[in-house]
């Protein structure tokens, strides 16, 4: 034994089941433990409604085949009986559950033939890669314009900024897609066009892979940020405008503080904290405009993957993919709970619903 090891204090099995009590009983971990099991009837309900909703629409994946004269009806009944179709759609809801929860099988892919979550992994990297660097890139454009904009209010500056803003809120998603398809088009070959990575990629350096990979995100990233920056960027300027009239603030001012600290130290603490609950919601609106631009730019993500399944009928490629979203939602909205609770230590956690 090193003298390291001898000298380091070893903690008694009282000691270590306190520290075990402590953190299991603190404040963050009862919450942490409130939204999973909110969460867990979050996600039963929806895998309810979305299951049920599905089935309304008419027919199912075989539709093609019963169309075909070449599919004889014994085949086609051995593949309802594959795919479970052949039974009510109380007890296919059922028997999928079972699995998810007893295997954490999501089910077969009708149309890929493979496991759905085999392709739900190759799929959800890429959505999360798109989706952070979108609010990375809204976050670092909109909350700066903000500022300046409540810091110049009523100026020629702000009033700039906030005709970009109303001409960038008022451009739906889908617009934007498709100009910045024409921009890629007129710069060609500036700008890929679609996909991930380039038909050389795999000859790449490491680096130049992830050079690669980027050049391809510019205008997927620029598609979903155009919209929430202009949302975000009016909220900041309106949130800080708020703050600096408060009492508070004068009173910081009176007493001869540098206009910067009042501002950045001050008055930015407070009005950042409806901003940072807002980006719990942000992966929300991510995810739904993430169906227009990955089928826009190609990109093989998770939107374009759900649009995709449901076309085809996938049914429980369908399933899981909603289900991976919401659970994709509900941990971008705890982690931003969490993140409010550091950024201000007068809120917590036990009092937020």
């Amino acid at each position: 034994m090193t003298s390291s090891q001898s000298s380091r204090p070893q903690r008694s099995p009282v000691e270590v089941w306190q520290l075990a009590q402590n953190f299991f009983t603190s404040e963050t971990s009862l919450y942490i433990l409130k939204r999973i099991l909110q969460a867990i009837l979050t996600l039963f309900l929806a895998s309810v409604f979305s299951f049920f909703i599905i089935q309304l629409s008419p027919g199912d994946f075989l539709d093609l085949y019963r169309q075909n004269p070449q599919v004889s009806q014994e085949t086609i009944q051995q593949l309802e009986q594959q795919f479970g179709l052949d039974r009510p759609v109380w007890e296919q809801y059922f028997r999928w559950l079972w699995q998810v929860l007893s295997s954490f099988n999501f089910g077969t892919s009708f149309a890929y033939q493979r496991s759905v979550a085999e392709v739900l992994w190759e799929r959800i990297p890429n959505t999360l890669l798109l989706s952070v660097s979108s609010i990375v890139l809204t976050w670092a454009i909109a909350i700066p314009l903000g500022i300046i904009g409540a810091v110049k209010q009523n100026q020629a500056l702000d009033q700039v900024l906030r005709v970009i803003s109303y001409m960038g809120q008022g451009i739906p998603t889908i617009i934007t897609g498709l100009l910045l398809l024409f921009f890629a088009q007129m710069t060609a070959p500036l700008f890929p066009i679609g996909g991930i990575t380039s038909i050389n990629h795999a000859d790449l350096t490491w680096y130049g892979k992830i050079l690669d990979v980027g050049w391809h995100l510019i205008l997927p990233t620029l598609a979903l940020s155009i919209t929430s920056y202009a949302g975000l960027q009016r909220i900041m300027r309106g949130q800080l405008l708020d703050v600096l009239r408060q009492d508070y603030i004068r009173t910081a001012r009176a007493k001869g503080l540098p206009e910067d600290r009042v501002i950045y130290v001050h008055a930015l603490r407070n009005a950042i904290n409806p901003m940072i609950t807002l980006l719990g919601f942000e992966f929300a609106n991510i995810l739904a405009g993430a169906f227009i631009t990955e089928n826009y730019f190609n990109w093989p993500g998770l939107g374009r993957l759900i649009l995709q399944a449901v076309q085809a009928q996938d049914l429980y490629l369908v399933m899981a993919s909603l289900m991976m979203g919401a659970v994709i939602l509900i941990i971008g909205n705890l982690l931003a709970d969490i993140a409010l609770t550091f950024v201000d230590p007068r809120i917590r956690l036990s009092e937020m619903s």
